[in-house]
């Protein structure tokens, strides 16, 4: 398949009756911890992701209940299919936290059994730990298929090492056990994020189930995306690393992928409204001063490249008042606009 073979990107639909959920345009924003919050998803789905997936979430820190974590799976209604993902090892945890998730506004419930950090897959025996243990596997998969009636879904990575590939054969375990879609991360749990994500093996996972396949890793440009998607045949794309600092991003690849066109960046003055945006919604939903070091990696982000923003940035992250990042904000960016002059890298 071609670059242009893989225009014209369809909608996917999950589940059928009253819970279904239909990806219009099946570009997904993917779950990142201390990335994925609220306030981002938010503006990514505002911006044109096609859906957006929460930061991992402990199953039996959902079953608790604690109010970090209720905060972590938080959606508000604000438009489109919104997804909880969770972790863990135990199936009844699994299913209650699902239960839990669905209570408080779900529209999915994701999966995770791709997460390499070794707290999560070696520590709790969790994330993509469980793709060494494909019973294991199974028995989560299906305990909260049957705890919810919502689509599950599931996001992995290619194996846990290049000796034990063995992604295809836990997609079909988990079509077998009612997951509607499955998300490769075209990785191994050893590779963590490092090499080239394989594009062309999330094939092989397409070949061997009916449910819809979803393409990861490495998807930064327009190319990238339309090249992943040819590579692996999938039925859409999800961006993690590439929505850093652009949550534009995500409809600039829906509408290539659709239509070959091109959408250009935000200017310099829509670019600054959408961080001030972002910036006042993290100090709403955390208070002024944890929101303000929260929010410190988004400026970074969205500043980077442009002229002096190196030393805006250092100055930033050595303000401690949450007005004067703002001030920050205004002083940095006015001028470039004024001479609308957005290139020059620092």
């Amino acid at each position: 398949m071609s670059i242009a073979d893989a225009t014209g990107l369809a909608p996917i639909q999950l589940g059928e009756g009253a819970t279904a959920v239909r990806i219009e345009r099946p570009v997904i924003l993917a779950p990142m911890s201390g990335v994925t919050d609220l306030p981002f998803r938010r503006l990514a789905k505002q911006q044109g992701a096609g859906m957006v997936v929460s930061e991992m979430i402990a199953s039996w820190a959902m079953v608790r209940e604690n109010r970090t974590t209720l905060r972590m799976a938080e959606v508000d209604g604000f438009g489109g299919p919104s997804a909880v993902q969770l972790a863990g090892c135990d199936p009844s945890a699994m299913a209650e936290a699902a239960r839990i998730a669905v209570g408080h506004g779900a529209n999915l419930i994701d999966i995770n059994f791709g997460c390499p950090v070794k707290k999560v897959a070696v520590g709790q025996s969790a994330g993509s730990a469980l793709m060494r243990d494909e019973a294991a596997a199974a028995r989560i998969l299906e305990a909260t298929v049957r705890a919810v009636e919502v689509p599950v879904t599931l996001k992995m990575r290619m194996g846990w090492d290049h000796n034990s590939l063995n992604a295809p054969a836990l997609a079909r375990i988990a079509e077998a056990s009612g997951i509607r879609m499955v998300t490769v991360h075209g990785r191994t749990r050893q590779q963590f994020y490092t090499g080239t994500a394989d594009w062309r093996f999330v094939s092989r996972v397409k070949a061997a189930v009916r449910i819809p396949v979803v393409v990861n890793g490495d998807i930064t440009t327009l190319e990238g995306a339309a090249e992943a998607l040819a590579q692996s045949g999938a039925d859409g794309v999800m961006i993690g690393r590439g929505c850093y600092g652009r949550p534009w991003f995500p409809r600039q690849v829906a509408e290539f992928l659709a239509t070959g066109r091109r959408l250009p960046d935000p200017d310099l003055a829509e670019q600054k409204r959408l961080l001030l945006a972002h910036y006042r919604s993290m100090l709403s939903t955390y208070g002024r001063e944890p929101g303000m070091r929260a929010a410190r990696k988004h400026v970074a982000w969205y500043s980077h490249g442009l002229y002096g923003s190196a030393e805006f940035r250092a100055t930033v992250n050595r303000t401690a008042d949450a007005d004067a990042v703002e001030t920050l904000i205004h002083g940095f960016y006015d001028p470039l606009i004024g001479r609308d002059q957005p290139a020059m890298a620092a």
